[in-house]
């Protein structure tokens, strides 16, 4: 019973059970593509044994590129209004490992209490800005916009690397890479 609780912590979300040989240990973080899905971003994700995009795709496009680098948790955001969109869950649950991520897409709609849930990694995107804080034993992440430039916000994604300890976090700035 213990188990089940563990894993299936609120049973309302979807949940992405993706079948891979090992735990994945490097997440790439992206959100806010609004439509746009930069070269620059598919090349910082390279490498990411699971993608996350935390919403506002945009254009269902943007995820079928991003499936292409690795398995793939994507939840709706609020401009993901066209008929594709529907099929995108507004919550999702992502496993790795030991390690239960819920995704949403604008933190603030957070109707429950991650930590009291079993979750470890929340991810959100919606506001635009990069950032990570910690509360109560959970890491709150926005891999902040990866689309077109918004507001005078830099234009990111996020890459997690579960390996460390404690977890390792680089926030990539699209602009100015030089790879």
């Amino acid at each position: 019973m213990f188990r089940l609780a563990r894993y299936n912590p609120t049973p309302f979300v979807p949940r992405y059970d993706l079948p891979m040989a090992n735990a994945a240990k490097r997440i790439g973080l992206i959100s806010d593509t609004h439509g746009l899905l930069r070269k620059e971003a598919v090349q910082a994700l390279r490498g990411s044994e699971l993608i996350i995009h935390a919403g506002d795709a945009g254009k269902p496009e943007i995820l079928e590129a991003l499936k292409k680098i690795a398995p793939l948790v994507a939840v709706r955001g609020n401009v993901d209004t066209e008929p594709w969109a529907r099929a995108l869950p507004e919550t999702a649950v992502a496993e790795a490992g030991a390690v239960l991520i819920y995704v949403l897409h604008d933190v603030n709609a957070l109707d429950l209490n991650p930590a009291a849930s079993g979750f470890r990694i929340v991810v959100s995107g919606h506001s635009h800005k990069p950032g990570k804080t910690e509360r109560d034993g959970v890491l709150y992440i926005n891999p902040g916009s990866a689309g077109p430039r918004r507001f005078h916000l830099p234009v990111t994604v996020a890459r997690l690397n579960l390996a460390e300890d404690p977890l390792k976090l680089e926030f990539v700035d699209l602009e100015f890479r030089s790879e």
